[in-house]
């Protein structure tokens, strides 16, 4: 199993460029950021499944959300509800590919405000 897991990453690697060694291009796991297809999730529970997995996050760590279209919506949403805690980036925007790190940073909205506005005291919210 190691070795066709291994193929296949030998596979999607991109090529390298002249002198570097395979291992730079490697990406390494980073432990902080989570991913989150939403095309997976029943839209009747979309938002509240997203807001949920928000509020788990820690101080520093993002959500990776993947999704068909752009969420407008939610994003206004999320300003609303969680004002500078959750910072927002896209970085895919393309039509049918919406990608978007979603990073929480509590120190900010705290500063700001004293606290925050939600999540029961869990996760970016404690």
């Amino acid at each position: 199993m190691h070795s066709l897991i291994g193929c296949l990453l030998l596979r999607s690697r991109p090529q390298l460029k002249p002198g570097t060694h395979p291992m730079e291009e490697i990406p390494m796991f980073d432990n902080t950021v989570h991913s989150f297809d939403a095309r997976g999730v029943a839209k009747r529970f979309r938002h509240a499944a997203i807001f949920g997995a928000l509020e788990s996050l820690n101080d520093g760590e993002t959500m990776r959300f993947v999704n068909d279209h752009d969420p407008l919506p939610l994003l206004d949403q999320i300003q609303q509800r969680y004002g500078k805690q959750i910072g927002i980036g896209y970085v895919t925007r393309e039509p049918g590919n919406i990608v978007i790190d979603f990073t929480v940073q509590a120190d900010a909205q705290q500063a700001a405000t004293g606290g925050c506005g939600g999540g029961g005291g869990h996760g970016c919210c404690s």
